[in-house]
């Protein structure tokens, strides 16, 4: 009797702190919620696995404590990743975009679980990622791998460019020890480089030769599926295009699966196959690269797509200007998110998140507009 009676006043807090705004929530309510949210996804079944599929993402949280105080009391938590679900298709490129701090390299990192997630499904290949232990975690580290943003502050100085890829490669037993030579000249020439850079070091290359040799050790190691951060925001227009480019044929060649993470519209429209928004933690459209370019459903993406400049000094763009700055992910407003910038916001909008509705086949959206 005495469980009963707790499950009960725990589902009448519950639903009491549900009806308040998060302004009007005590810090013990907030807490509340957000333990019973990561409980319920917790005790969500398991996804089935589509072989056609390299990654499956399924409710994905990632919070991080705000702790402060001589004893780091943890007095909040920053909601970085919300609730995120998306599959990758073997051999196809997703493109990710939103404004920064909307979440999109969090996403990135605890799907390759260089951050641990605080609740969901990660599925590589129908394996979850991050149930598994650390010597079998080890072995799979080659298949899923990263480009970063910053080539210059991904790579040590203190090693030259032979020792830089071929370290994990060696690590991993990738290739036998008397192939190592000739395998590290074949990924080079891969990558655009020559085998007399083998000795040289970090500093003695341009942004778009350290960029190569960041994919250079990416793809040596043979990976199947490669989170792609920012990989050319560092770089100017020119060399963007021979990286792009660069990516897309070692795809085609080595059959490779890409999450691409970009706030560039015009690069993620060249490369991508389908294409997720992000806003605040929240993936809030989700469909392909024709479908939500030819028709954005969500006024955040269309705000975002308003601003692509067209190169024709006789056409009027018209612009979705947003009011004010993105809210804090430790604070978001109720409701939907966005409803705080949005010009079409309705009073549904401030009081219930809308939830993700497929409008037309393969197009996703998370918007009252669509109920």
């Amino acid at each position: 009797m005495e469980a009963v009676d707790k499950t009960n006043e725990a589902v009448d807090k519950t639903k009491e702190a549900e009806k308040k705004t998060d302004a009007q929530l005590t810090r013990q309510e907030m807490f509340h919620l957000l333990g019973q949210r990561i409980k319920d996804i917790q005790a969500e079944p398991a996804i089935e696995h589509d072989p056609e599929n390299v990654l499956e993402v399924h409710n994905l949280l990632k919070y991080f404590p705000i702790k402060t105080g001589l004893f780091s009391h943890v007095t909040g938590y920053v909601r970085a990743v919300d609730g995120v679900s998306f599959n990758i298709k073997r051999g196809t490129t997703m493109g990710l975009v939103g404004e920064s701090g909307c979440g999109k390299t969090t996403v990135g990192k605890t799907i390759l679980r260089l951050n641990d997630m605080t609740a969901g499904q990660v599925l590589f290949n129908g394996i979850k990622i991050h149930e598994l232990p650390k010597g079998e975690l080890r072995k799979l580290r080659p298949k899923i791998q990263m480009i970063f943003q910053d080539p210059y502050s991904s790579l040590s100085p203190r090693l030259p460019i032979a020792e830089i890829i071929g370290e994990a490669v060696r690590e991993h037993n990738v290739v036998p020890k008397e192939e190592m030579d000739d395998y590290l000249d074949q990924v080079m020439k891969q990558c655009g480089l020559q085998p007399y850079h083998k000795d040289r070091y970090p500093h003695e290359f341009s942004g778009g030769q350290r960029q190569r040799i960041c994919i250079a050790r990416s793809i040596a190691l043979k990976p199947d599926f490669i989170v792609c951060d920012e990989p050319v925001s560092a770089l100017d227009v020119s060399i963007q295009a021979q990286i792009i480019n660069l990516m897309m044929d070692l795809q085609k060649e080595l059959g490779l699966t890409y999450l691409f993470i970009s706030h560039d519209l015009s690069v993620v429209e060249h490369i991508s196959d389908t294409i997720g928004v992000m806003y605040l933690g929240n993936l809030v459209e989700y469909a392909s690269k024709e479908q939500i370019f030819a028709n954005p459903l969500h006024p955040y993406t269309e705000a975002l797509f308003s601003a692509i400049p067209i190169p024709d000094p006789d056409y009027k763009m018209k612009r979705v200007i947003l009011q004010g700055s993105i809210p804090s992910p430790a604070n978001p407003p109720s409701g939907c998110k966005f409803h705080t910038r949005c010009a079409k916001c309705m009073e549904i909008c401030s009081q219930c998140a809308p939830e993700t509705k497929e409008v037309e086949p393969g197009h996703f959206v998370a918007c009252h507009l669509y109920d």
